[in-house]
């Protein structure tokens, strides 16, 4: 495995292994790698002749009161990781290889973000986007592999791909989740051992909607109270609870077509997001 600190000699390599007629599968992380990621890794692995991984705590995402300077770091153990699932190129740029001191060109996606996460956190995809349109132009990739469990950071990216005419395919692969049916995050790392037994709830909620959605419910509001109430059970405190056009991630009030149900929930330090899609 080959690390590359420079976005220049990122490109550079790149370029080449495309010239060569290689195809390259990318996955993008933050790092405190976990099996969610390595699974992202495997699918890239089945999907094109290279894989590159990136690891880059992006700053232009987080807000002024956010985990930036706490969130988990642990290079070693992550580029042993990588190594460990086959990863070709592990690109491992800085803040200031990524954004120049006068940086002043961003990437924002207008009619996704303002709902969701991006009501209770606003700026955060016009930093995803930005970051992700640099990071697409510097590994110069044929496919790239996202979780399933950002739902709303998918589904904003295949429209800046599509909008952007960025020529690259879009693979989603399956949330992988703890035995007790939490997502697996990097932000896990902060919960406290009672927080970690509570934290269960998400999925738990998830699966009554299931539940309720397969007995024949289909009004949003019933849907979202029986979550509402699984979740505040626990001492989780509700960020949000919405039922989404899967597509336009308007809030539906009757499940007529394909929906996405989104959560995200605060313990504490951490602040835990999962979702459903209910068709």
């Amino acid at each position: 495995m080959k690390i590359i600190n420079s976005p220049e000699e990122m490109q550079r390599t790149a370029q080449n292994i495309r010239r060569a007629g290689k195809t390259i599968g990318f996955v993008p992380t933050m790092g405190y790698l976990h099996a969610g990621h390595l699974s992202l890794v495997q699918t890239a692995r089945t999907s094109a002749d290279l894989v590159v991984a990136s690891i880059f705590v992006n700053p232009a995402q987080f807000g002024p009161n956010e985990d930036l300077a706490a969130y988990p770091r642990d290079f070693e153990r992550d580029e042993k990781l990588c190594r460990d699932a086959g990863v070709d190129i592990l690109f491992y740029p800085t803040p200031g290889d990524m954004y120049l001191e006068e940086h002043s060109i961003w990437v924002d996606e207008e009619s996704l973000s303002n709902v969701l996460c991006g009501a209770s956190r606003p700026g955060h995809f016009r930093g995803v986007c930005t970051v992700v349109a640099k990071l697409l132009n510097i590994v110069l990739p044929d496919i790239m592999v996202l979780g399933e469990k950002d739902a709303q950071q998918l589904r904003i990216l295949r429209r800046m791909v599509r909008d952007l005419n960025f020529p690259v395919k879009i693979i989603a692969a399956p949330t992988i989740r703890e035995t007790d049916g939490l997502a697996m995050s990097s932000r896990n790392k902060y919960l406290t051992p009672a927080e970690r037994l509570e934290a269960g709830c998400l999925f738990q909620s998830l699966e009554k909607a299931r539940a309720l959605f397969a007995a024949g419910e289909r009004a949003a509001g019933n849907i979202k109270a029986a979550v509402r109430a699984a979740i505040e059970a626990t001492s989780g405190k509700v960020d949000y609870i919405e039922l989404v056009d899967d597509e336009t991630l308007r809030p539906v009030q009757t499940l007529e077509k394909p929906a996405l149900l989104a959560l995200a929930v605060k313990f504490s330090k951490a602040r835990l997001i999962d979702n459903t899609v209910l068709q």
